[in-house]
Order: structure tokens, then C-alpha cells, then sequence
């Protein structure tokens, strides 16, 4: 062991190129964990997380038998992953839920849906409203999961069918994601690549704002097919300018912890403003359209997919038009706030948390560092460096999750809602998202084995060994970063470092192809198992993940496609459309 940087004599160091020297055959080796994940889920739709474990198995063969890593090694950073899956991650989602089910059991959500029942009575409207405004400003302050959790159940709530309802928050949770969780994917990078974090949130808000510009007219698209486009599309252009303006002048000159927070407000106040002297035309054939598919899709639930999340679903919308109009016409200022109070609780929280530095700082300070046992020090970096990932951090009151619990006790209380009935939502979500743990556990746990046993850097250098085309590829990193993962932030902390190294080898922009890397996981979150569970959780298709995985997968290819062309383009006839920094 060398005492003073804590690595032992024979820890385990990973070759970039196992198998005969050869990267490309190394690359396809390290690639069958994540094909096991795609063929597994989406041709022979398996459940997550039967997809899940056996793509963990697969990934400790390959580092086992391909990367020569011991034994014990891979099977404790499978352990570690897990671990790191349930909490943080699912610890996030499990709150977010319980706080929904908070304002389900009170009442008050009925408030909310007639709330944005007086903005827009059409669906096509409230999928732009909700998924991807209010959306956007819950991947702003929590992150990780939370936005497809919590307007899941509120798109259900409005008549959407379960399939489509996870449809469109996984495609309205992509341009925000870049800044999500107050800016961490790129706070994460610029750590990581010593490059100041406030330039690659620049670069990033130069290439996201592209792809807001479009997400609303898609989500239309996806609502109600090209008779939704033609009826609507002027309020998603305008909604969609107005996400991307704002994205993009916040990213560049005000704030990148801010960027969401501000695109999302200004993009629910255009929405709003624009309505007042535009209306669609066509809702009640896109509210029929919706009846029958929900019909459908319950049908299938109640057939066993998830009867208790069925039930529950169906319950929060089983109301007519005609009762929610005459609500939203009752409805006093005193009421809509106290229907929008959880989240503008959960704004304050978060602000206060994540922004005012001397609370930022205190609550960092009460995290634990356990150096995960047996792990710690036996493994290096493929550069022969002490591998931190070794090390878990517990979260317990700095994560978003405690904090979305606290807004949930508080919730209670000012909602007239017992502790004891509190206490029995958090029992009663536990059980319903048993399996939802073990799908994310075993994700995660998937990522950390092909992380340290050296198979995820094998194939990103494998893709960076393109040279100056390598512009044209770098996003697709960061969509297979998130797509494993779930995070952008874990895409960034997977290849931040490969593609500044990378850049500079091919004469490329290193700033630009850490922000490509952040950008182009953006577009991988919603094909991750973790998100496809975490949306199948929140509308009760649990076990029918492989279903909404082939309802995305089409629409996160293309626009993966489309930001791998922005980047490239970007990188030479259309650099001036990067921000300049002085040297």
C-alpha cells in the first residue's frame, strides 16, 4: 500500500484495451452490458428490472473475464452503485411522490388541475404548460428525476392515458436537463476539467436552446399527431422562442444556476399572456382522442401491469369536463395558492438551499464520506491515479430528496393532513415503487461496474479516435453516459475529462466539446431505464417500461442526430455562433 495516497500495492488498474491490444474489439466487448439493457427492454420486453440485473451480470462477466478485474472488485462496485441508486436517486423520486400523494389525499389537487384548467382547457396546451414550463422549473431546482415523477401523475390527472402521459414528460424533460438541479451537470464538468464552469454553461446555453426551440411543437406532435401542429403550433412556436431566448441570454450573461428557473418563468408567462388573446381550435376532438387511448391503456393496466398505481391514477381524473370547468370558475386567489402552494414551497426550499451559500455551504458540511469497504484504494483510474469513485457520499440532509420530504411534512400540515396519514402514503408509496428501487439500484449499479472496471473509457476512446470528426460524435457520449446512467451530471463525471483530452488531440474547442458532452446527454434521459421507470412509477405501468422506452427511443435518436450536426457544424463554418471569452 502507498500510505499517503491511501492505494494499495496490487490495486486493480484497467486497460483500455484488453482484449489483444485491440480497441475496436475491446469497444464492442464493453458495449454488450449496454446492449443487454436495449435488447432486453425494448425487442424482448423484459421488465426493467429483470432488464436491469441481468445487465449488471453481463457488465461483471465482461469486467471479470475481458478486463481481468477481480472478482470481488466488480461485485463490490455493483454494491456501491446500488447503494448510490436508492439514495441519492430514488430517495428523490420516492419524496417527489409522496409529496404528490400529500396534495392527492387533501384535495388541493383538484385545485391545481382546475388551476391550469383556467390557463388552457386544452391538452394539447397543458402538455406545453405542465410537461415542459412547469416541467422545466422542477428539473431546475430537483433534478434527478423529479419533473417526470411529479407531471407524470399531473398530465394523468388532466385525461391523459398512462402511456402517453409518460411519453410526453420524458420528451418535455430534455432541454432543461443541461441545468438542472440548479446547474449541476456543468458545475460538475467545469470541476472536473478545471475549464470555468461559467464558459461551458455559455457553450451549452449556444446548443440546448435549439433543441427547446422544437420541444414544444414535438410534444404537440406527439399528443395529437399533425392535426395538433396545425391547430397549435403558434403558441408552442412562441412558448418554445421564448424557453430558448431565455435559455440562452440567462446561460451567457446572467446565471447558470439560474438558466432554468428563469427560462421556464418566462415560458409560463408567454404561455400565459399569448392565451389571453389567442385561442386553438379542435380540443374536444383531441380530448376524444385522448378518452379512447385512456380507456385502452387502463384497460391494460387493470390487466395486471400495476393495478394499484391503475386505481390510483384513474381516481385522479375519474371528473367530467363539465364538473372541472365549474370548479375552475369557483376557484378564489386565496385557493389557487394554496393548490400551488407545495411548489412554490418547494422554490423557496431550493433556493434557499441551493443558492444562499452560507446555507449551500452548512448543509455540504453534514455529508458522510464512507470509502466504500474492500473497494477504496484497490482500484486506479485506466491513467493510474486513485479512482474517487471509491468513495459514496451520503447526502442525507443536503440531498434534494430531504428536502422534498421536509416540503412534504410541511405540505401536511398546512393542508390539515395528518402525521399519521402522512406516515401511510410514505409506507404505501414504499411498497408501490418496490420494484421501481430495485430497477434504479441495479442501473446504477450497472454504470459503476463498467466504470471501474475500465469498460465505459474503453469505448469512449474508442469514439474519440475519430480526430476532427470527432466533433460530428462527441454528443453521442453524453447520451450513452445518461442513457446508463440517468444523470447528465454522471455523463459529465463519466467523459468530461475524455472529451476535453480528446479535443485537444484533434485541434478542437475543449469548451465545446464539454458542453456537446453536456448537451447531448440531454436527449439520452428519457431512453435510461432509470427515467423509464420513474415514469412508468408515476402513472402505473410498472413492469411496462419496454413499452414507453419504443414510444421515445425514435424521438431521442433523432434529436441526438440533430445536436451531433449542431455540434459538428459548430466546431467550424458556424463557430460564430459561439460566445467569446477573453484569454
Amino acid at each position: 500500500m502507498i500510505p499517503a495516497l491511501g492505494i494499495q500495492a496490487d490495486a486493480y488498474q484497467p486497460e483500455i484495451a484488453p482484449i489483444g491490444g485491440s480497441l475496436v474489439a475491446s469497444a464492442l466487448i464493453a458495449l454488450i452490458p449496454l446492449l443487454t439493457v436495449f435488447v432486453t427492454l425494448g425487442w424482448l420486453r423484459w421488465k426493467a428490472h429483470w432488464a436491469g440485473l441481468t445487465a449488471v451480470g453481463v457488465a461483471i462477466l465482461v469486467a471479470v473475464i475481458a478486463y481481468r478485474m477481480p472478482a470481488t472488485l466488480a461485485v463490490l462496485s455493483a454494491t456501491e452503485g446500488a447503494v448510490f441508486g436508492i439514495f441519492p436517486i430514488m430517495w428523490i423520486v420516492f419524496t417527489a411522490i409522496v409529496l404528490y400523494q400529500i396534495t392527492l389525499v387533501s384535495g388541493r389537487f383538484e385545485d391545481l388541475r382546475a388551476s391550469f384548467h383556467l390557463i388552457s382547457d386544452d391538452p394539447r396546451i397543458q402538455a406545453i404548460i405542465i410537461a415542459f414550463c412547469f416541467g422545466g422549473l422542477l428539473e431546475a431546482l430537483a433534478g434527478f428525476g423529479a419533473p417526470v415523477a411529479i407531471t407524470g401523475v399531473m398530465l394523468m390527472a388532466l385525461g391523459f392515458s398512462p402511456l402517453r402521459a409518460a411519453a410526453v414528460v420524458l420528451l418535455a424533460n430534455t432541454a432543461p436537463v443541461a441545468f438542472g438541479a440548479i446547474g449541476t451537470p456543468i458545475i460538475t464538468a467545469g470541476a472536473l476539467t478545471k475549464i470555468p464552469y461559467t464558459e461551458i454553461g455559455a457553450y451549452v446555453g449556444h446548443q440546448t436552446p435549439f433543441i427547446a426551440l422544437f420541444v414544444p411543437l414535438l410534444l404537440v406532435l406527439m399528443v395529437d399527431g399533425k392535426r395538433g401542429v396545425r391547430q397549435t403550433w403558434p403558441v408552442a412556436v412562441v412558448v418554445g422562442i421564448a424557453f430558448a431566448i431565455a435559455q440562452w441570454i440567462s446561460a451567457t450573461y446572467i446565471s447558470v444556476e439560474l438558466t432554468d428557473i428563469i427560462a421556464s418563468l418566462f415560458g409560463l408567462a408567454v404561455a400565459v399572456v399569448f392565451l389571453k388573446f389567442w385561442k386553438p381550435v379542435g380540443k374536444e376532438d383531441a380530448h376524444a382522442a385522448l378518452a379512447v387511448e385512456r380507456e385502452r391503456d387502463l384497460a391494460l393496466v387493470g390487466g395486471g401491469a400495476s393495478a394499484d398505481g391503475g386505481a390510483a391514477a384513474a381516481a385522479a381524473y375519474a371528473v367530467s369536463e363539465t364538473e372541472l370547468e365549474a370548479r375552475a370558475r369557483s376557484l378564489t386567489p386565496s385557493r389557487i395558492v394554496m393548490a400551488l402552494f407545495p411548489y412554490l414551497l418547494i422554490i423557496a426550499v431550493f433556493s434557499i438551499t441551493k443558492l444562499v451559500a452560507p446555507v449551500r455551504n452548512w448543509l455540504a458540511t453534514t455529508d458522510v464520506k464512507i470509502a466504500w469497504p474492500g473497494l477504496d484504494g484497490n482500484v486506479l483510474t485506466a491513467a493510474g491515479t486513485k479512482n474517487g469513485s471509491t468513495v459514496y457520499t451520503l447526502p442525507w440532509l443536503s440531498g434534494p430528496g430531504t428536502s422534498l420530504l421536509i416540503c412534504s411534512l410541511i405540505t401536511a400540515f398546512v393542508y390539515g393532513v395528518s402525521i399519521a396519514a402522512w406516515g401511510k402514503e410514505i409506507r404505501d408509496t414504499a411498497v408501490k415503487m418496490r420494484f421501481a428501487f430495485l430497477t434504479v439500484a441495479s442501473v446504477l449499479a450497472l454504470a459503476y461496474v463498467m466504470n471501474l472496471s475500465g469498460q465505459t473509457i474503453t469505448v469512449g476512446t474508442w469514439i474519440a479516435g475519430t480526430g476532427a470528426a470527432f466533433a460530428y460524435f462527441s454528443p453521442i457520449l453524453g447520451w450513452i453516459g445518461t442513457a446508463v446512467t440517468g444523470s447528465d451530471t454522471s455523463a459529465n463525471a463519466l467523459f468530461a475529462t475524455l472529451q476535453q483530452t480528446a479535443a485537444k488531440g484533434a485541434g478542437l474547442d475543449p469548451t465545446l466539446l464539454v458542453a456537446a458532452n453536456t448537451s447531448g446527454g440531454v436527449v439520452g434521459k428519457m431512453i435510461s431505464p432509470q427515467n423509464l421507470t420513474i415514469a412508468a412509477t408515476a402513472v402505473g405501468l410498472v413492469g411496462r417500461e419496454s413499452d414507453i422506452f419504443r414510444k421515445v427511443i425514435l424521438w431521442s435518436i433523432g434529436l441526438i442526430i440533430a445536436m451531433c450536426i449542431l455540434v459538428g457544424l459548430q466546431s467550424s463554418v458556424l463557430s460564430w455562433l459561439l460566445p467569446v471569452f477573453p484569454k
